[in-house]
């Protein structure tokens, strides 16, 4: 008994001794935490870029819809609105009697596609590259369609389309007209231009001499 007793003993020495010896050969500072802590910014700078990626830099877009009665079909992802349609977007204002819209699967659910019909008011603003007021393009027609990929929006049905003064016209009614995402125009189809200018005061700026007496010639 005294034997086995001094051999397990014998045996649990040893045991320790290794284990002390493992633990002073670790370097110190060599612990798990501090990798840990490491790890954790790099995860998270990961995230912030594909962030960054997915939103391109800015945040979300919001439209919004107002209207007398909606209708929604979540099998079909769409949305029915009529009566006094309204709706506003940082793109675009739109009104009609009628809105259709479609609303993209997946995870990042947006507009896909709007269909406005029955007296068609549409709204677009163009940035001025210096730094003045926008140029505003306001369109009517019988239907309109956004489409978000291209920020397109088609105007059908006797479309016209006013840019301050000046009138753009559709002279056919199957005459198409493109209003895209800077606010420029394309016509597919005959039509007519009025380009308006205000009439100009030639004379506001000039001087007018005073009459004065003829003087008298020197004897």
């Amino acid at each position: 008994m005294k034997r086995l007793a001094t051999s397990i003993l014998l045996m649990a020495s040893v045991a320790a001794a290794q284990l002390l010896g493992q633990i002073a050969a670790v370097p110190a500072g060599s612990a798990s935490a501090p990798p840990k802590k490491q790890e954790k910014p790099a995860v998270k700078k990961e995230e912030k870029s594909s962030a960054n990626q997915l939103f391109g830099g800015e945040g979300p877009t919001t439209t919004e819809i107002y209207a007398d009665e909606a209708f929604f079909d979540s099998n079909k992802s769409m949305g029915i609105f009529s009566g006094r349609v309204k709706v506003t977007d940082p793109r675009f204002n739109l009104q009609s009697d009628k809105l259709t819209v479609f609303i993209s699967k997946g995870e990042n659910q947006g507009l896909e596609r709007a269909i406005a019909e029955g007296n068609v008011g549409l709204v677009r603003d163009r940035p001025d590259p210096n730094g003045g007021p926008p140029t505003r393009a306001i369109g009517r027609a019988d239907k309109a369609i956004y489409t978000a990929a291209t920020g397109d929006v088609e105007l059908t049905g006797t479309p016209r389309v006013q840019e301050g003064p000046n009138m753009h016209v559709a002279t056919n009614p199957d005459t198409v007209m493109i209003i895209n995402q800077n606010s420029q125009l394309t016509t597919h189809g005959p039509s007519r231009t009025e380009i308006r200018q205000q009439p100009k005061d030639e004379t506001k700026n000039e001087t007018k001499p005073s009459p004065t007496s003829t003087p008298s010639p020197k004897p």
